[in-house]
């Protein structure tokens, strides 16, 4: 948020001590001390930040975007009730009313169904977290809320709130910014100020959290963070349940370079949003980009620790980062930002602005559908952007080398042997001959989408990089190009979707590695993490060359990097011309897997899903947390295929799980089946 109307720290609600309640009588358990952090080095984890998009459109664009295009999360702008004001502004979701999830971009239904359409699309979703206050302003909500006196909310009651007791400045508001007593128990811009401290406060804002954790949320960035302390933070995460994949809720915070407190100090707590990264870039691409050759050593946050980006919902209207406003220039940072490695990347897109104050295309306030066509700029569709973010997934962990500085305009650099990218900041094109370290060959490039190529002859590429743009190709999985003289010339791939069943401890991730480069070459450094979204299934897209036959196996990590490779034998799959997906259950050899299809006929309350679990490791062994998720696609009939072993007799039975995690098994006795040794075999299953 600007300084003006709510300076960058502000976070905010909490659930009643009732909820709080109920989610411990649901059996919530505490997360374990240490900190969730991105990996920034892993595929997948670029976040798609749409702040100012209703709930309806993220969902669109996570099954339509995101998704097919390699985004890893999105970032979505508080759920809660919020001060409505006649004249709209932007920056009222910063001051929550109530922790009821009907607000300006939608209901609590369309929420839940939001969360759950990226979920099937792989993306995770994080929330903006607003915790350190509540609002300055009395009026009417977005759910019909009203406040008289800013201390006396549906959530929180007068003594809730620190008062100038606590602030030592009588007039409760920071104005002294060296002063970290004031900075995090005094009022940020006329905010009532909660008593974090308080447990009975911490509890609160937990079950807010666990609310929408409830629903499928996978982490938050956390507002105003600054003026909360590290201590209160953690006694907060300590009270949050694990995600629905069963991991720790991913956290990131806003804290406002400063030295009171440093952004360094929290760590702790989380990753920590690098506003200094964001200021640099600026400075780069609004004079010379050859600076960012000394990014690494300019100040910014490790990027073991922070999350970056070029803009945001906040500091592109104050002027301190760049804008949509600055055209090409805008989109070449954000180009640069995917390739550099660094730290977990995060992509801006929002609606277009003449006022610093305004709010987002509505209808009363409350937020219309994305247009990218008209008052919006959608960045995260851009195709040099979507090329970059496959780009960025596919070079992995591999290292910045072979910089290249031709000019104060033009730089160029690799990642390790996995890809290359030049970056043309002039106003003119430029043709400059680069070192690329790659393998001579014929590449795609992936910021046209594969209308033009590069040859790479002795390690070098000669390019003619348009002004204000770039070039990126990386080895291995390539954009077919539709153009090229000879589209099919071995650069043309499809997609191979791997599902893999796999009880797994908390911490412990899946991945598939095989013979080939896009599954890394046997190099378990190199292997593709699936995503645990559908949990014990795990499943990932990886593009694979066609016409080609390989070997592959899956491996766990866990959160030491220590890998365990599954006991049977190397599977093996060959690519036609279409997509292909592969089907599988841990420690089961294809030779000796067979699908059976469960159907059952049960009806649900909303939030209400339905398992199947069983007596083999296959059907997770009676234990309800591997139990399988079956779809409800075609409702009120529950399905999903399953690998289990041939011939062999097993028993099952169908359970519920609702919002809360409270587990409902069918009555009667267990049901009973048994495998032959062919395929394709269905049940047909109505709960008792």
């Amino acid at each position: 948020m600007t300084i003006r109307h709510h300076p960058p720290g502000v976070l905010r609600r909490a659930a009643t001590a009732a909820a709080a309640a109920t989610l411990a009588l649901a059996g919530a358990v505490a997360l374990p001390a240490t900190a969730a952090h991105a990996d920034a080095t892993t595929s997948g984890d670029v976040i798609a930040n749409l702040w100012s998009y209703n709930w309806d459109s993220v969902a669109s664009e996570c099954t339509n975007v995101l998704g097919p295009n390699g985004y890893g999360a999105v970032w979505v702008a508080p759920p809660a009730e919020s001060l409505k004001q006649t004249n709209y502004y932007w920056w009222d979701v910063y001051q929550p009313y109530s922790y009821n999830l009907n607000g300006r971009f939608g209901t609590a239904a369309e929420f839940a169904s939001m969360v759950s359409a990226c979920h099937t699309a792989g993306v995770k979703v994080y929330t903006d977290a607003v915790i350190n206050h509540t609002a300055a302003q009395t009026g009417t909500g977005y759910d019909g809320t009203t406040l008289t006196n800013k201390y006396d909310t549906p959530d929180w009651d007068p003594d809730d709130f620190h008062t100038s007791t606590e602030c030592s400045d009588s007039d409760l508001i920071i104005d002294d910014w060296s002063n970290l007593t004031e900075i995090q128990n005094c009022e940020l811009l006329g905010l009532p100020d909660l008593e974090t401290e308080d447990d009975d406060v911490r509890s609160g804002i937990a079950a807010y959290l666990n609310k929408q954790i409830a629903l499928g949320v996978d982490g938050f960035r956390i507002d105003a963070a600054k003026h909360i302390p590290v201590a209160d933070l953690n006694a907060i995460r300590a009270k949050l349940t694990s995600t629905t994949s069963g991991s720790t809720p991913y956290v990131f915070q806003e804290v406002y370079p400063g030295s009171t407190p440093a952004a360094s100090d929290y760590y702790a707590s989380g990753d920590v949003l690098d506003f200094t990264y964001a200021s640099k870039l600026k400075s780069a691409f609004q004079g010379n980009v050859s600076d960012l050759e000394s990014l690494s050593s300019s100040g910014v946050l490790t990027p073991a620790g922070s999350v970056s980006f070029v803009t945001n919902h906040d500091t592109e209207r104050n002027g301190l980062h760049m804008s949509y406003k600055d055209g090409d220039t805008y989109r070449l940072a954000n180009v640069f930002q995917l390739a550099y490695k660094w730290s977990t990347p995060t992509v801006y897109s929002g609606f277009e602005f003449s006022t610093s104050d305004q709010a987002p295309p509505n209808s009363s306030g409350f937020v219309t559908d994305t247009d990218c066509s008209n008052g919006w700029y959608c960045l995260q569709r851009d195709t040099a952007i979507t090329g970059m973010v496959k780009w960025h997934n596919a070079v992995g962990s591999e290292s910045v080398t072979n910089w290249s500085t031709k000019s104060s305009s033009v730089i160029g650099f690799a990642r390790g042997t996995a890809g290359y990218v030049a970056l043309n900041n002039g106003s003119s094109s430029a043709t400059y001959t680069f070192a690329t370290g790659m393998a001579d060959g014929t590449y795609a490039n992936v910021t046209d989408n594969g209308s033009t190529t590069v040859t790479v002859s002795g390690g070098n590429a000669t390019l003619t990089i348009p002004a204000k743009s770039a070039i990126a190709f990386y080895d291995g999985e390539f954009t077919p190009c539709t153009t090229c003289e000879d589209p099919d010339d071995g650069t043309s791939t499809v997609t191979a979707t791997f599902n893999e069943y796999a009880a797994t401890a908390s911490g412990t991730n899946v991945y598939v590695v095989g013979s080939i480069a896009a599954l890394g070459s046997w190099d378990t450094s190199q292997a593709i993490q699936l995503s645990s979204t559908g949990y014990p299934i795990w499943s990932g897209e990886v593009s694979v060359p066609i016409n080609t036959s390989f070997e592959f196996k899956y491996i766990k990590k866990d959160s030491s990097g220590n890998v365990t490779w599954e006991s049977n034998a190397n599977r093996t799959a060959t690519t036609t011309t279409s997509a292909i997906t592969v089907d599988s259950s841990w420690n089961v050899a294809t030779a000796s897997a067979t699908d059976v299809t469960f159907n059952v006929n049960a009806t649900t309350t909303w939030g209400t899903n339905v398992y199947v679990v069983g007596s083999i490791a296959s059907l997770g062994s009676w234990n309800t947390a591997d139990a399988i998720p079956l779809s409800s696609a075609s409702y009120p009939t529950w399905s999903r295929t399953v690998i289990v072993p041939k011939s062999t007799a097993f028993e099952y039975k169908f359970i519920k799980k609702d919002s809360s995690g409270t587990v409902t098994w069918e009555s009667g006795t267990n049901r009973s089946y048994t495998t032959g040794s062919s395929s394709g075999y269905t049940t047909s299953d109505t709960w008792k």
